[in-house]
């Protein structure tokens, strides 16, 4: 899973679970996909190769080491020694320490699991890992399977603890080293057993879970209990405490597949392929084109019809004399209202006295008096058709003098 050796060692040393060495974060494969022959983290007693107990596997041991070896068979102990343990980066797929080549991925898979049934009888091939090399897995979470349809449709599904702790499954790891080659491969397998009634109509089988710094997973890994007992068996059991189990993508089945979406809940609102939320979305969508088409269709009308400013009713706009303006040209104030369209605009001629000179208001009395008489309505008994004040479209003589007009030029020449 997608753990850090740093993350997992401060964790577990806030339940008590000391770690005297750990790997670098980068020798433990980080994934949401994490598939058999893939290097995790496992949490062991800091012992030799060979376990627990001093004697090595193949009898080439010291004399003190086959007198250690003769001490754990009598159950002795050797004396108060300081127990240290560690993080380590392992494969998953223990490997025999009596294997002599290297074994293909297919045998391999075979080990990835120990049932629990199988280590309570005497003998077989886990004989030694169950009584000195026993370890704690850590991970996330696992997948399951469930099938339907006669085998022929499988969901996965994700389990994890409920309380959003480290799962620490019971292990069992060896070392080994190939016939012509110095190296050394340190493998390790999963026990699984029955299955608790949370989980049982997903599988019939589950992990072994310890829990975090209990006095169970301290006797698990204690490298002084040497000999499989009753004791040890009997932590090889379902999980009693609650766990969260949900279906998730089917993605998860490639092995080449990495994405954090592999732990998100199918039916959840973080899922983007949740078939709800693709609904959700083309509903949000769809209001969201429906407004923007609708504010497209205001501004083709606006543009159609042009704009027109209103303005308010109390709205007022004059203009101000300032001296300091260039001409004395009066500045805008408050404005005066908006004439509506289709209203004659008014025109004051009310003039102040003391804001015109004596020689120019005699002149405008006098063309106000020659306006006035040449602007006076024709008789309707004579007859005479008057003229248009907005058209021009008949042919009419030149003004005359002396009609009430004259040309600016004579007037400036006087």
């Amino acid at each position: 899973m997608l753990l850090r050796a740093s993350f997992v060692r401060h964790q577990f040393q806030e339940h008590d679970m000391p770690v005297e060495d750990a790997p670098e974060d980068e020798d433990v494969r980080q994934t949401y996909n994490f598939a058999p022959g893939s290097h995790g983290l496992v949490y062991r007693a800091d012992v030799p190769d060979w376990g627990a107990g001093g004697s090595s596997h193949r009898g080439q041991g010291t004399a003190d080491e086959g007198n250690a070896g003769k001490t754990e068979a009598t159950g002795e102990a050797e004396g108060p020694k300081e127990i240290k343990y560690k993080l380590q980066a392992m494969k998953w797929g223990l490997v025999p320490f009596w294997t002599k080549r290297n074994p293909d991925y297919g045998s391999v898979m075979k080990t990835i699991n120990a049932r629990d049934d199988s280590l309570a009888q005497s003998g077989g091939m886990w004989n030694t890992m169950k009584q000195k090399k026993r370890c704690v897995v850590v991970a996330q979470g696992f997948y399951e399977w469930l099938k339907k349809n006669g085998g022929k449709e499988k969901i996965p599904h994700f389990t994890r603890r409920k309380d959003g702790q480290l799962m620490c499954f019971a292990g069992l790891w060896d070392c080994v080293q190939y016939e012509r080659s110095d190296d050394k491969h340190y493998t390790y397998t999963i026990i699984t057993t029955d299955s608790n009634k949370q989980l049982s109509f997903l599988h019939d089988r589950m992990p072994v879970i310890l829990e975090n710094g209990s006095d169970g997973i301290r006797t698990w890994l204690s490298p002084e209990r040497s000999e499989w007992s009753k004791e040890l068996q009997s932590l090889l059991r379902p999980f009693d405490g609650e766990l969260e189990c949900y279906a998730v993508s089917k993605e998860v089945g490639k092995v080449g597949n990495n994405s954090p979406a592999f732990i998100v809940p199918v039916a959840s609102a973080e899922n983007k392929s949740n078939i709800a939320n693709f609904f959700s979305n083309a509903k949000k969508e769809a209001a969201g084109s429906a407004e923007k088409n609708e504010i497209k269709e205001e501004e083709r009308q606006v543009l159609q019809k042009g704009f027109r400013a209103e303005a308010e009713q109390d709205e007022q706009r004059t203009t101000v004399s300032h001296d300091g303006s260039e001409d004395n040209a009066p500045l805008p104030g408050s404005s005066p209202p908006f004439v509506k369209s289709g209203s004659k605009r008014a025109h004051s001629l009310e003039v102040e006295e003391h804001d015109v000179s004596p020689m120019k208001a005699a002149k405008l009395e006098k063309s106000a008096d020659k306006a006035a008489a040449g602007t006076a309505s024709p008789d309707k008994k004579t007859g005479k058709k008057g003229r248009s004040a907005t058209s021009n479209g008949t042919k009419g003589s030149p003004v005359r003098a002396g009609d009430g007009s004259q040309r600016i030029t004579n007037f400036f020449n006087r």
